[in-house]
């Protein structure tokens, strides 16, 4: 299978694509940071600013899925800028995304897109189910954005899974 990754040089990025190249996989990855991101045998980069603009046109190229990771870290303050890139690199990014597969003439039919378990917001002790409402605040707000984008693939016939992840740790990061 040709899988198309964002978010590729991340903690979570760099071991999903290290996972789908050993199982066989062809990755192909869209970065910020391309030269950074093909330091991996069997995989191939391509540059990509996600709030910017669609993906290039080659990188679709025979592409069955996506797994869309990439964002701009939340680990840090929250300035009014920070919060803009925050925001930018999600909303816009999963846009922007989507268009890309819309441009494609046979757009891939699997989207797994991440999400975080900020899209719940602070409830406190309250117990929390994929069926529970999001919460109020900025990063459930951005989460419940974020999504919509991402679910919008739906209307090109793609399978769409939304994931909300929480903290990732890893001896690495």
């Amino acid at each position: 299978m040709k899988i198309l990754i964002t978010g590729s040089t991340g903690l979570i990025g760099r071991s999903v694509c290290r996972s789908l190249v050993n199982e066989g996989h062809q990755v192909v990855v869209l970065s910020r940071r391309a030269p950074a991101a093909t330091g991996m045998a069997g995989v191939r980069a391509f540059q990509w600013e996600p709030s910017a603009d669609t993906p290039p046109t080659e990188a679709w190229d025979g592409v069955d899925a996506v797994i869309h990771l990439a964002g701009e870290p939340v680990a840090l303050r929250w300035t009014e800028e920070q919060k803009r890139r925050i925001r930018d690199s999600r909303v816009k990014g999963a846009r922007n995304l989507v268009a890309g597969m819309r441009a494609d003439p046979c757009p891939p039919k699997i989207l797994v897109s991440a999400s975080a378990v900020g899209f719940y917001g602070d409830r406190g002790d309250e117990t929390l189910n994929e069926s529970s409402h999001p919460g109020s605040g900025f990063l459930s707000q951005v989460c419940l954005d974020w999504e919509a984008e991402a679910a919008r693939a739906r209307d090109l016939g793609a399978r769409v899974a939304l994931v909300r992840i929480g903290v990732a740790l890893s001896p690495s990061g």
